[in-house]
């Protein structure tokens, strides 16, 4: 087994872990649920949610909680497919991803998805409870692209967590969704697929504070349709991203491989980075510039060069990041694979983070970014930001539908503070217009001129 860090030392409630075991060896989720309701307190619920649960101080996060498996018998199992049969209600590349992060233990030691179990092992993960099934319905407002008896598609606002997740069980797009069926007298509901997981009807995510179209399945057979364009890749996936810095180069392909950061500190379980090693995924993605805007100002001493989202093994950065040149870029993307936080990764990665990114080193724009003089502005300039989450906007998704197979292509317009982003910098900044280069397909003053 390949030397990894120890597990933390006892963790009290934590390490009371026989009550959550049914027999057989499955974990019970409705006990596990109720312990981590226990360590979190009564107002958990109550809570705000960031986009990845932060972590507390001490041993274990609050929701996670630790369970233990003692092999008894040689398998013959990898690491993942073993607690695949003991955590049913978490999917392999869930538990894959909880191994990465260093969740999971084997004989005190963190280890790799691929270890071998055998007679002797001690296994211990922390495990997120799974959310309760039953989504309750909340009188969100959804703003519906299309909808017909097998799918529906909606123009995702930001700040709207996809499905249930961790101790974050209420306003999410599925409780909207539920609601939304309600209201139609029982004319629609979510496929049953992925029910099991607290996501019935989920095809594709969009992280939390990225806006645009989503397509969501309403019977079973056009779920595992739509599944199978998403798995072959066939789907067009375009967005629209405003970044830090002018790019200089029209198109360019960014074909760097991206895993989970090596680090497992505080704050950096979610974070993904383009890493040259065994754990990096291949990821590729196009970029088309479609407007610069330059402004007239010397670089800020206080606001730092971005670090970017690059590593490799021994602990550098796998390519030196050129200073952007003063401004900001709207770019479209278009994803040929579909990695976790992929176009954020790369774009960090280039020297060029997304506004408002602060995961990967984009910071809020502000109305004093947009006016200031030689010299620049000290990091704290103040003002209330025009745009304070990630600029990233699914903008276009177009699949085959999956009963009729007519080609079905969407676009989605921009949320109101990306739409007010690229208006202040048209206002201020020197823009180059908007470009066409080939391959482009978003309509950008389409999508900036409708109305959510």
């Amino acid at each position: 087994m390949p030397a990894g860090p120890t597990r933390p030392g006892p963790g009290g409630a934590h390490d009371d872990w026989r009550g959550l075991i049914r027999p057989g060896g499955k974990v019970d989720p409705a006990a596990l649920r109720s312990r981590a309701a226990e360590q979190r307190g009564p107002d958990a619920e109550s809570q705000p949610l960031s986009e990845s649960d932060p972590e507390p101080d001490g041993d274990a996060e609050p929701g996670l909680v630790r369970v233990r498996f003692e092999i008894s018998r040689d398998l013959d199992k990898r690491l993942d497919k073993y607690l695949t049969d003991r955590i049913t209600f978490m999917s392999r590349s869930q538990l894959q991803r909880l191994i990465d992060e260093g969740a999971v233990w084997v004989n005190g030691r963190a280890c790799k998805a691929s270890t071998k179990v055998k007679s002797g092992d001690v296994i211990e993960v922390e495990v997120p409870p799974p959310p309760p099934k039953d989504i309750q319905p909340e009188p969100i407002p959804l703003d519906i692209l299309f909808e017909d008896r097998w799918l529906i598609v909606v123009n995702k606002g930001p700040d709207l967590i996809v499905h249930p997740a961790r101790s974050h069980h209420k306003g999410t797009l599925l409780n909207a969704l539920v609601h939304h069926f309600q209201q139609q007298g029982g004319g629609g509901k979510l496929s049953e697929v992925g029910g099991d997981l607290a996501r019935p009807g989920v095809v594709h995510r969009l992280d939390r504070h990225t806006s645009g179209v989503m397509v969501v399945a309403k019977d079973e057979e056009a779920h595992w349709q739509l599944g199978r364009q998403f798995e072959a890749r066939t789907v067009d996936k375009r967005y629209l991203a405003l970044v830090e810095g002018v790019i200089e180069s029209d198109a360019d392909i960014i074909d760097a491989p991206i895993g989970p950061h090596p680090s497992k500190a505080k704050g950096m379980r979610e974070k993904q980075v383009v890493r040259h090693d065994e754990l990096g995924k291949p990821a590729l993605t196009i970029y088309r510039v479609r407007e610069r805007f330059s402004i007239d100002r010397q670089p800020s001493p206080g606001l730092p060069p971005p670090s970017p989202a690059g590593w490799a093994p021994g602990g550098t950065h796998s390519m030196p990041t050129p200073p952007p040149a003063r401004g900001f870029t709207l770019v479209e993307l278009e994803l040929k694979t579909g990695r976790t936080h992929q176009i954020r990764v790369h774009l960090s990665h280039l020297g060029y983070p997304i506004v408002g990114d602060d995961m990967y080193g984009g910071r809020p724009l502000l109305p004093a970014h947009l006016t200031a003089g030689p010299g620049g502005l000290p990091a704290d300039a103040g003002g209330e930001p025009i745009i304070a989450r990630q600029a990233l906007h699914a903008t276009i998704l177009g699949f085959a539908h999956p009963v009729g197979g007519q080609p079905m292509r969407f676009q989605a317009g921009l949320a109101p503070d990306f739409r007010a982003a690229i208006i202040a910098l048209r206002a201020v900044a020197r823009s180059s217009g908007v470009r066409n280069i080939p391959g482009a397909t978003v309509d950008v003053e389409s999508v900036l001129a409708a109305v959510r």
